[in-house]
């Protein structure tokens, strides 16, 4: 991983470089106009391979993340404690649930007493 962060600290470096060599070149705006789309081809170039160095490692920890997982290295929670997460996780969500039914059968039954209304007043309107 230190390897990525080297290459990506020397390709830095290479730009700025690169850009320090260009920059007395540019003695006019037609210049400029050449000039510095390829520097900033050369930085979008640098960025995503920066992008694409960070991903592959977090595939590579994620890929060590999982061995360590398979082979019983985790560590992170026992057993009894992961139940006892997954058993307030179903509570929580089981009165989360609760509430938002409640909330939509009060929703539903104004619903119900609003479009009642509507009709009685529909009727009351046609039969005048």
């Amino acid at each position: 991983m230190s390897d990525v962060y080297h290459n990506s600290k020397k390709k830095d470096r290479q730009i700025n470089q690169l850009i320090a060599q260009l920059q007395p070149l540019i003695k006019n705006a037609s210049d400029a106009t050449i000039i510095v789309p390829l520097i900033k081809e050369y930085l979008d170039v640098a960025v995503k391979n920066d992008d694409h160095l960070v991903k592959l490692t977090a595939i590579v920890q994620r890929y060590i993340s999982t061995k360590q997982t398979i082979s019983g290295a985790d560590g992170l929670l026992s057993d009894e404690e992961k139940q006892q997460l997954l058993r307030v996780a179903e509570q929580t969500l089981s009165a989360e649930l609760t509430d938002e039914l409640d909330s939509i059968e009060q929703e539903s039954d104004a619903l119900k007493r609003r479009i009642e209304n509507s009709m009685n007043k529909t009727k009351k309107d046609v039969n005048e």
